[in-house]
């Protein structure tokens, strides 16, 4: 199994094990992970490698936010980096109380990739084809991406867990 953190994010698997499927042919990506974890299935496809399953946890979805939503988190970022993260990092954890993670250096580019990434139905679609599972994780107060419409984006080609008060690390209380 390989594993994808979420941005600015290392080691915060442990928060996600009730969920992860433990195989040598799954490959699983929280938040921004999401995003690199469905880049790399489409590389070991290409490249004739094995991939069952695809599991993408509480996935970077922002395909449904207003532009200057989106602005004007780059704007916070620029400003004042480490209350940015700060803010993004309670926010991941919110409604409930935070819990031990581990950072790494950020860059201003991976969040202008993380908020302008636009998932492309059709490419999940081809996974789907090449027989890959693609199950997708939600928490219904996850304040970090828009869970609903995520939810609908993904019930066309996955698996759709859609958690009761899980926030965005899929934590309940």
């Amino acid at each position: 199994m390989k594993f994808y953190s979420g941005f600015s994010l290392v080691g915060e698997e442990y928060l996600l094990t009730e969920y992860i499927k433990r195989s040598d042919f799954t490959v699983c990506g929280f938040s921004y992970g999401a995003i690199k974890a469905f880049q790399k299935v489409q590389e070991d496809l290409k490249s004739g490698n094995r991939v069952d399953t695809l599991q993408l946890l509480s996935p970077a979805f922002f395909q449904s936010k207003a532009e200057s939503f989106k602005k004007l988190q780059l704007r916070a970022y620029k400003k004042n980096r480490d209350a940015y993260m700060k803010q993004f990092v309670d926010a991941c954890f919110s409604p409930y109380n935070k819990k031990i993670i581990q950072h790494k250096e950020t860059h201003f580019k991976e969040l202008e990739e993380l908020l302008e990434y636009k998932w492309d139905i059709e490419s999940l679609k081809e996974l789907e084809k090449k027989g890959v599972k693609i199950e997708v994780y939600l928490g219904s107060q996850d304040v970090i991406v828009d869970a609903d419409a995520a939810k609908e984006f993904f019930l066309e080609v996955a698996t759709v867990t859609y958690i009761k008060n899980a926030n965005h690390f899929l934590q309940i209380q």
